[in-house]
């Protein structure tokens, strides 16, 4: 399981940095937002990862730390979800309307000839 998600976070940094370097905007956006999931993968599977196992310490008996998930990476990625959903939509709403001022998508704001 932890080669598993080794590899998808290498494809989505990989394919991330990849739409970074191309000419257009929208890349540009979905780029920053695959090397955000890539980086929230990352800090998810930062807190162990268990299978069936509770996030929350129970007060019967003694604790064993170990059993548990941790659920402080799980609150941060969370956090980090719904920010970077808000800054995604922020900033396709800039690209429409520079597309519309400009009329063209292109990083530079001039299309290649």
């Amino acid at each position: 399981m932890e080669l598993v998600l080794a590899i998808g976070i290498g494809v989505l940094i990989g394919s991330g940095v990849w739409l970074l370097f191309r000419p257009r905007t929208y890349q540009l956006i979905i780029g920053l937002s695959l090397i955000a999931y890539g980086v929230n993968l990352f800090i998810f599977s930062m807190g162990r990862l268990k299978v069936a196992a509770p996030p929350v310490l129970s007060s019967a008996g003694a604790v064993n730390p170990a059993d548990y998930a941790d659920p402080i990476p799980q609150a941060l990625v969370l956090t980090a979800i719904v920010i970077g959903f808000a800054t995604t939509a922020l900033f396709l709403v800039v690209l429409l309307v520079s597309r519309g001022l400009t009329g063209s998508d292109h990083v530079d704001g001039r299309e290649p000839s």
